[in-house]
């Protein structure tokens, strides 16, 4: 594949990283989902963002199948309709997926603006799943999730890309 113009090449993620950045994402939602505000509808959704981070970024480790696992353990942990979040995750995996190649051609802040409207489908699915259930339908605070899930992937891609960016040995023989 050929590099764009001006990207730096990255040093392989190690599967530790990834796991571990999911895991802490889960746990952050579970604590913003239930300890601090209750079950309001306008927090981000953490675990979706790192998700499409890791769905987009490296999609031969981090696929469908992993979102479909962490969309039934947040069904477990809110205890909502098993199936719900991960119906919602599993979309949003699939379509980053499927957009992947050309998303890493923009740029930061670009991006954010191309996965805004993967985090809209994901809570639109959400709240059609919880709609369909049980007849709830989330005020129009739900619309504010996606907003700061897309203002999120910036912080988060550089932090995330951080380990990846440094030099792997420096040598002064060597022009990478």
């Amino acid at each position: 594949m050929i590099m764009p113009r001006g990207k730096q090449l990255l040093l392989p993620v190690r599967p530790l990283f990834i796991w571990s950045s999911l895991l802490l994402a889960l746990a952050l939602n579970m604590i913003f989902n239930i300890g601090l505000w209750g079950r309001a509808a306008w927090p981000p959704d953490f675990l979706a963002v790192i998700l499409v981070f890791w769905t987009v970024h490296q999609p031969a480790r981090v696929g469908v199948g992993i979102a479909f696992m962490f969309g039934v353990a947040m069904d477990l942990h809110e205890g909502a309709l098993l199936g719900q979040n991960a119906l919602a995750y599993t979309a949003l995996s699939y379509l980053a997926h499927s957009i992947h190649r050309r998303l890493l051609w923009f740029t930061v802040p670009s991006q954010a603006a191309q996965v805004l409207p993967l985090f809209v489908l994901a809570h639109a699915i959400d709240a059609m799943v919880r709609w369909m259930a049980d007849g709830a339908t989330p005020g129009w605070w739900v619309l504010i999730a996606p907003l700061l899930e897309a203002m999120l992937w910036p912080p988060i891609s550089v932090l995330l890309l951080m380990p990846q960016r440094q030099p792997p040995n420096p040598d002064s023989n060597r022009p990478l």
